[in-house]
């Protein structure tokens, strides 16, 4: 029986290349997504509405893959939103939306697919993090305090479910060619490219293959990979 994914924020650059990678690899994929569906129904792809800071919705979801797949062997908590300014400036909203849809959005849903997930005692939660919560970023206070605090929260899922087998690790995947960054200038790439040992940003496709192998793994937990070049202090 083919494996069953879910993953949020579906339809955005980085999503839709997980999807068409799990896809390719013979999974079954719930490709959740919350305003416009860029995906085509088939037997192995369910496009999924899903609003990740609601409660409702986010139990309603999962409950529908668990009717419909029977089980649940993987959470990408991939939805994100950016609200960027300098902190002086953030409005309480902008604040909070943020932290509403990385941080709320991944604990809801982690916590909706743990219950069947320890239940068959396999599962994997791969948390999208970023660069910027190890380092911060000017204009990002509320997208590096949530992602920051998106680490934290996968140690400590590690820690409560390693018993079940149930693995939860987080990918910092780097500067990608996505809608995120669609607003970025030519020289803001290129300081971000040169910020790189390797002197280039990520690809796509290979965010997704690194994905898809940790997925597949058994025996790591707790851990976070970043997947671009920059090399950040030790402590």
């Amino acid at each position: 029986m083919s494996r069953v994914a879910l993953i949020t924020g579906a339809s955005g650059g980085l999503g839709s290349a997980l999807v068409a990678e799990f896809i390719a690899q013979g999974w079954r994929v719930a490709a959740g997504f919350h305003r416009e569906n860029t995906h085509t129904e088939t037997d192995q792809l369910w496009p999924l509405r899903l609003d990740v800071t609601s409660r409702e919705n986010v139990e309603e979801a999962i409950a529908q893959v668990l009717f419909g797949w029977q089980r649940v062997d993987l959470l990408i908590n991939n939805a994100a939103n950016t609200a960027d300014n300098l902190s002086w400036q953030l409005s309480d909203d902008d604040w909070q939306r943020v932290l509403d849809v990385h941080l709320k959005g991944a604990f809801l849903c982690s916590q909706a697919v743990l219950r069947p997930m320890m239940k068959q005692r396999d599962g994997h939660i791969l948390n999208i993090a970023s660069f910027s919560a190890r380092t911060g970023n000017r204009g990002q206070a509320n997208y590096a305090a949530a992602k920051a605090a998106l680490l934290g929260l996968t140690t400590s899922l590690a820690k409560e479910v390693g018993s079940r087998n149930v693995r939860v690790n987080a990918l910092l995947p780097g500067v990608l060619p996505t809608s995120m960054t669609a607003s970025l200038t030519p020289e803001q790439l290129a300081a971000f490219a040169a910020a790189n040992a390797l002197g280039r940003i990520n690809d796509l496709a290979e965010v997704a293959r690194f994905a898809a192998f940790l997925a597949g793994t058994q025996n790591i937990s707790g851990q976070f990979f970043q997947l671009d070049s920059r090399i950040a202090r030790w402590t």
